[in-house]
């Protein structure tokens, strides 16, 4: 009895111990199903379809203390807006004065932080890496680029790429004066001195003498630009009434081919005169 009693016990014992080795078999195996693992993707960057269209390699020369920071600028990117002048028709002037206007010479906040040479917004459609920065507004979004190069090569496609700016194209190619006042009133620039901003960096530094060297003209016939008759530059005791009747025009439309808001003049000013081509 007590044997019988002794072997109920053992088995008992034996189907509890295999009952709990099931048990916490089906558990683990419970465990295993429930384990997910989450793949994690990081978005891809969208970079900027802007290709440079020169094939200029940009030197950077070393300051000496005989030449400014725009001189240095100048010397850096004429290549470069030369080469852009004979692929997009734009003036090499042109575009060297927005460059040193827009960029600070190269060391404007925005350029070193953008390599923005000419400061040109995101707008609609913009796909390329972006800065913000504070320009007519707080916060405004600038298009980014690699390297210089690739914003020189934006500026052009942004004026041939739109019809505000068709009518700078039917101007003669070095006509830079032309080209100062036109981009100011297609709405490049707000600043209503824009134009005369410009016109005073080419003179200064001489930059039509890069137009003429494309255009394949000598350097004695590149400052034949200045002579048009088409401008009259301000001298001691000129009002706007006093040229307006001079050029056989009213004050309304003298102050309209200049993006003058007021009857404020000053001395050496340079004025327009005579409109733009038909269909500007």
């Amino acid at each position: 009895m007590k044997k019988q009693l002794i072997y109920t016990l053992l088995g008992l014992l034996i189907l509890s111990s295999c009952g709990t080795q099931n048990r916490v078999s089906k558990s683990k195996k419970k465990t295993k199903k429930t384990t997910t693992v989450v793949k994690t993707t990081v978005p891809e960057k969208e970079v900027t379809d802007i290709k440079p269209s020169t094939d200029v390699t940009i030197k950077v020369p070393e300051a000496t203390a005989t030449k400014s920071l725009t001189e240095v600028y100048i010397e850096t990117y004429s290549d470069v807006a030369k080469r852009e002048m004979e692929l997009h028709g734009i003036p090499a002037s042109i575009t060297l004065a927005q460059g040193i206007l827009e960029s600070g010479s190269g060391k404007g906040e925005l350029t070193l932080r953008s390599n923005n040479h000419f400061g040109i917004k995101c707008h609609k459609g913009w796909k390329g890496e972006r800065v913000y920065h504070d320009d007519d507004e707080d916060q405004e979004c600038f298009r980014k680029y690699a390297n210089p190069a690739y914003s020189f090569t934006d500026h052009s496609l942004f004026l041939t790429g739109r019809s505000r700016y068709a009518g700078l194209f039917k101007l003669p190619k070095d006509d830079y004066k032309g080209w100062a006042r036109g981009l100011k009133k297609a709405g490049y620039a707000t600043d209503r001195k824009y134009p005369n901003k410009l016109i005073s960096l080419i003179e200064r530094y001489e930059l039509y003498k890069y137009d003429a060297e494309v255009l394949g003209k000598k350097p004695e016939d590149a400052q034949k630009v200045t002579t048009h008759n088409d401008r009259y530059t301000v001298k001691k005791g000129d009002t706007l009434y006093s040229i307006a009747r001079k050029h056989k025009i009213t004050v309304a439309k003298l102050k309209s081919l200049n993006g003058l808001e007021t009857n404020d003049i000053f001395i050496g000013q340079v004025l327009f005169v005579k409109p733009l081509p038909k269909d500007f």
